[in-house]
């Protein structure tokens, strides 16, 4: 009998790496993922709005599951650069947290009968370059980076919670459950070795959040 010969494990190349992200990325913007947790305001009853509150709330969640896109996009493309298999990891493991932040932001804009920004390839292609730059900086940028962006997004996730209307509880609940894992998520990159940014850079960051809000809000 002839014993067939052996092959050697292929490592995974970069390439593979890249393929795969674009294949995540496909489905991130056709919104085919599910949630690994249940939705934190699944079953709560949705609550007597008005015409104007509703369109406000559509445009705050509509920000949010842009937000998600764009953080899908980074950890990707950090990930795919990572030198660290303890930082790719960590990275990874966050990306899938924020699988369910896009699940939940999602869901809640179809219980609203509103639709994702229609800028969200375009968020997922830029903000895919950035990370993969942030990564080829080093991991200890890369996860500085991490507690940067998040630290952007729990300051704007705190003012989303200011304007919801009061009696919204089913998307308070989910914004406040996406509120306690990005800051765990922040401080997770910095326990793990990242760089804090200096508040400037962190001010340029929130600039650039700001225009991204704006945008996306009604589009």
């Amino acid at each position: 009998m002839t014993v067939p010969p052996k092959t050697e494990h292929r490592e995974n190349h970069p390439l593979d790496r890249l393929i795969a992200g674009f294949d995540r990325g496909l489905r991130t913007l056709a919104g085919v993922h599910q949630a690994s947790r249940p939705n934190p305001g699944g079953d709560v009853p949705e609550a007597d709005l008005t015409d104007a509150e509703r369109e406000h709330v559509a445009g705050l969640m509509r920000v949010n599951h842009a937000g998600e896109v764009c953080a899908q996009a980074l950890y990707e493309g950090q990930a795919l650069t990572a030198r660290d298999a303890g930082a790719k990891e960590s990275l990874m493991a966050a990306a899938a947290e924020e699988q369910d932040h896009l699940v939940w932001c999602r869901a809640r804009l179809r219980e609203l009968d509103a639709r994702p920004s229609v800028l969200d390839p375009a968020f997922f292609a830029v903000s895919y370059a950035l990370g993969a730059a942030a990564g080829l900086l080093g991991d200890r940028i890369s996860l500085g980076f991490v507690e940067a962006t998040e630290d952007q997004v729990v300051q704007h996730l705190d003012e989303h919670l200011q304007t919801l209307p009061e009696q919204d509880t089913k998307s308070r609940k989910v914004l406040e459950t996406m509120r306690a894992d990005e800051t765990r998520h922040g401080a997770e990159a910095l326990a793990q070795g990242g760089a804090e940014f200096p508040q400037p850079v962190k001010r340029g960051m929130r600039a650039l959040a700001k225009v991204m809000t704006a945008t996306t809000y009604r589009v």
